[in-house]
């Protein structure tokens, strides 16, 4: 697959992934376009991979993490019409897009380790083991930074304790 096939492929998929890590489209966007230019010019050694996608994925939280390190800003959460523009809902009903709303809200203001497993768990549906690999440590740690989030999202919303993981 050339790189021009994958970017026709899932170059959309990739920016909604980028989105949901970082709560933030233009952000996305940016890390998307910086992945993108550092991986083309070795594309030819990422596309010999089992799933050149996860490797690309893999960047995508890279950098994101990255640029979190550079950088000592505060995330604006996504607004509930500018998360319209990149994900469709699930239902139209106005009371599940107000919960949605507050709960990204919410999972926005998680630090971004946290907020990258919770992603990667509850968006992508991979694994303690999945997730520890993607993010280059040991599911334990993972277990960690799930528990912690969850922890975080329970203490100070305990109105969603019932729906926040279990």
């Amino acid at each position: 697959m050339t790189f021009e096939d994958f970017l026709a492929a899932r170059l959309a998929a990739l920016l909604r992934y980028a989105t949901v890590l970082a709560c933030d489209p233009h952000l996305a966007e940016d890390i998307v376009q910086e992945v993108l230019a550092r991986a083309q010019p070795r594309w030819e050694r990422i596309a010999t991979a089992d799933v050149p996608e996860a490797y690309v994925k893999r960047m995508i939280i890279n950098e994101l993490a990255s640029w979190r390190r550079r950088r000592a800003s505060r995330v604006v959460p996504l607004s509930h019409e500018a998360l319209e523009t990149v994900t469709a809902p699930d239902s139209d009903r106005q009371a599940e897009l107000g919960e949605r709303d507050a709960m990204i809200r919410r999972i926005a203001r998680l630090p971004v380790k946290q907020r990258i497993v919770i992603a990667l768990r509850f968006y992508e549906g991979l694994s303690d083991h999945e997730i520890a690999g993607l993010l280059g440590c040991r599911p334990a740690t993972v277990r960690s930074h799930t528990s912690r989030a969850l922890a975080s999202l329970r203490a100070n919303f305990p109105q969603d304790t019932a729906r926040i993981g279990g």
